[in-house]
């Protein structure tokens, strides 16, 4: 039998736009990253330009970076049909740990960064207990959570501010190193950058030639090098953006940190057993353990990697601030959760991505330094947060029950259809003996 004969399709047609970003899907599942694009510009023309200031671009990285990572967490969590609200206690907490060991114990900054990273397993691990195993909701624990760590964060402290020493303050406020010619960038970020197009233009070719293979039809190559070139553009710009600051200045580490954990986490959900069991206990919990999910030891890891990347925010939030306080993580859960669901997550779980959780941090980061920028007091902030992440997931709901578009559905990759037909799913005959997931879930 002969292999299937496979045709590139040549020439341009108006249908092949949405294969730029959609793999086929339609455009308007990226109407969170248009509204983020939008309100940058927004900004920038508000700003009369300082948005996307070499300056204030690495001022929101550095200042907003520990969020995201608690939203990279807090959407596997929320995938699972569970929430957090201990973060900012944990975080609290593992920073105190942190401190102290290097002040009073003598302990080196990579031990204290070891040691605070088992505190949180250590934390996560107590939580995902009583979630997992006795059953008490995760609303329930974590609010106890949330009391006892921050209390336990004041009593270790003594209520005070503890400094950190200055190698520990550089996974917070440092930057990559300076090395080579002098290109009047710095060269560690024009690497990275391009290392970065690089692989995006490998990924590129990799795909369509795996889709030759497989016997499918590649998108046009004008829709290949249009994608590549806009991404690779882009990467580039904030290339030369971080790069081209004052000397002493580029892309921050805790940047680095970030991006590293969203490739892991990104990988993790979308080609891994587990996070396809994610998606499968968060979907239909029923389901799923009759197909052999193993719900219990799923509830018991979201919990606690969710411990673990908090401890991963704290410990970068006091190297930044160079010194942990009582008051450290206050309010860091709301953020987290406003940028899961701003996002594209579902409240009733089973629907979410970490990029989307991203770009939903982001919207709000930008949002609130703009206004900021512009001398907007922190009352009225908060507020226009607050209504920001009202109307965002009002919005979806609506349009939801009308049947229309619903951007928390089309943000799901590869969940095609409506939360109806994921209800519908769940109600059909399950196989006891089953041991893989349903194949329709993300992955």
């Amino acid at each position: 039998m002969s292999a299937p004969e496979t045709t590139t399709k040549t020439g341009f047609r108006f249908g092949d736009l949405k294969n730029i970003f959609g793999n086929g899907g339609s455009l308007k599942q990226f109407g969170i990253l248009a509204a983020l694009i939008v309100i940058i510009l927004f900004f920038q023309w508000w700003t009369n330009g300082t948005t996307l200031s070499p300056g204030n671009v690495i001022n929101i990285v550095q200042q907003y970076s520990y969020i995201l990572i608690l939203a990279i967490g807090m959407v596997m969590v929320i995938i699972a049909g569970h929430i957090d609200l201990s973060v900012g206690s944990v975080a609290a907490l593992v920073g105190i740990v942190v401190a102290i060991s290097m002040r009073d114990w003598s302990l080196p900054w990579y031990l204290a960064i070891v040691l605070g990273l088992v505190v949180g397993a250590a934390i996560g691990a107590w939580q995902g207990f009583w979630v997992a195993y006795i059953g008490v909701p995760a609303f329930i624990v974590t609010l106890a959570g949330m009391l006892l760590w921050r209390g336990a964060n004041q009593f270790i402290g003594d209520a005070d501010t503890i400094p950190v020493p200055k190698e520990f303050v550089y996974i917070g406020g440092g930057y990559l190193p300076e090395w080579g010619p002098d290109t009047g960038y710095n060269n560690s970020t024009l690497l990275l950058g391009i290392i970065i197009s690089a692989v995006l233009v490998y990924n590129e070719w990799r795909g369509r030639a795996t889709r030759r293979k497989m016997g499918s039809d590649p998108v046009p190559l004008w829709v290949s090098i249009v994608r590549v070139g806009i991404l690779v553009a882009v990467v580039i710009y904030a290339a030369t953006l971080f790069g081209g600051y004052r000397e002493g200045t580029s892309f921050p580490v805790s940047g680095v940190i970030l991006g590293v954990l969203i490739l892991v986490y990104s990988f993790v959900t979308r080609n891994t057993i587990l996070g396809r069991h994610i998606y499968a206990v968060g979907g239909n919990r029923h389901a799923a353990a009759l197909s052999g999910v193993k719900s219990r030891r799923v509830d018991f890891l979201v919990m606690m990697n969710m411990s673990i990347l908090a401890a991963v925010a704290g410990m970068i939030f006091v190297a930044r601030s160079q010194a942990s306080g009582p008051f450290d993580g206050n309010g860091w859960e709301l953020d987290a959760i406003a940028a899961v669901f701003i996002g594209g997550a579902a409240v009733a779980g089973g629907v979410g991505t970490v990029v989307g959780s991203i770009i939903g941090g982001l919207v709000m980061a930008v949002l609130n330094n703009g206004l900021v920028l512009k001398g907007i007091g922190s009352d009225q902030v908060q507020m226009i947060k607050g209504l920001v992440l009202l109307v965002a997931v009002a919005i979806d709901v609506y349009n939801k029950s009308q049947g229309r578009f619903s951007i928390i559905e089309r943000l799901t990759r590869g969940r095609k259809g409506s939360t109806s037909s994921v209800n519908a799913e769940a109600n059909e005959t399950v196989r006891p003996d089953a041991t893989k997931p349903d194949p329709t879930l993300p992955g």
